[in-house]
């Protein structure tokens, strides 16, 4: 995997650092100190398989426009474990993917007849609502004035982690959005479903757990890896693979969470540009992880489609 130099991506500003593409704020806290130790370690990982992968017949690659994958994206990661590069020019490459960290956007010209995510340039809030409850067949998103009790206000933005539980009804503020709060709660711990999907099949499942108090920020208590046949119906498989498809998602993740007193299934959040695997995750299952996704996405730009 060749790289950039990535660390132009970022601005320190006093005590924070500012992602330049999205405007993420983070601050320079013992937490980031902690967690960039534990990333760092799987990327040594990665790099040394990549070595490894030298002796090794080279693998196809791909072009990603308009921006490259960094090394905490988990596209970056999948590929170069699985020894798939890169590629500087669109003419060297076996496929091509729309690659662009933005809630909204607009997909460049495709490169090749093998091209992915391309379709996928809305992934907000409003989005992802629409297309769950036309999949699924119920709602997600709620009227604000005509709705009464708890609900999550939140931002339309991608990755922001800017949700709060409010109680409806109340008067709308501007550009933000109002949802069903998925009781999703077990012994005190919130559960998110994140499920990588690739091809439109799911591949995994992190299970993440935190606590309830911290339901809607982007560190976890907890997390561990599971199969996505132990964790959802196969009523549930097909239902999330006909929402990844409605979204053109050809890769991306998926945050699922489950109503404990309904059962029911609600997609929250798309992730076309998904980062990971989790901190959190235990790294014996950050490399299975890593390891699974690589073959799946070599199946992707490398196998006949169905």
């Amino acid at each position: 995997m060749s790289d950039v130099l990535w660390t132009s991506d970022f601005d320190l500003r006093g005590g924070t650092l500012r992602v330049k593409k999205t405007g993420a704020v983070i601050p320079l806290d013992r937490t980031l100190a902690a967690e960039a130790a534990t990333w760092l370690g799987l990327y040594l990982a990665i790099r040394a398989k990549c070595l490894a992968n030298r002796l090794k017949p080279p693998g196809p690659k791909v072009w990603f426009a308009p921006d490259r994958p960094r090394p905490w994206y988990l596209i970056w990661a999948a590929a170069a474990w699985e020894g798939i590069g890169i590629a500087r020019s669109p003419e060297e490459a076996a496929a091509s993917f729309y690659f662009e960290d933005a809630t909204v956007g607009r997909a460049p010209p495709r490169w090749h007849s093998r091209a992915f995510n391309y379709g996928c340039a809305d992934v907000s809030k409003s989005r992802v609502a629409q297309v769950f409850e036309e999949v699924f067949g119920y709602p997600l998103s709620l009227d604000p004035e005509a709705g009464r009790g708890p609900a999550v206000e939140k931002g339309e933005a991608n990755g922001a982690h800017d949700g709060r539980v409010v109680q409806l009804p109340l008067q709308p503020r501007p550009g933000r959005t109002y949802q069903r709060l998925v009781d999703n709660v077990e012994a005190g711990e919130a559960i998110d479903l994140r499920t990588p999907f690739v091809g439109g099949e799911p591949v995994l499942v992190f299970v993440k757990r935190r606590p309830v108090a911290d339901r809607f920020a982007n560190h976890n208590a907890s997390v561990s890896l599971a199969r996505p046949q132990d964790v959802f119906s196969k009523l549930e498989i097909a239902q999330l693979s006909a929402f990844a498809r409605a979204m053109r998602l050809d890769w991306g993740g998926l945050d699922v969470l489950r109503d404990r007193p309904s059962g029911r299934l609600y997609v929250v959040d798309v992730n076309k540009t998904d980062m990971g695997p989790p901190i959190a995750l235990p790294f014996p299952d950050k490399i299975a992880a890593v390891a699974r996704l690589g073959r799946a996405l070599r199946r992707l730009i490398t196998e006949p489609a169905p």
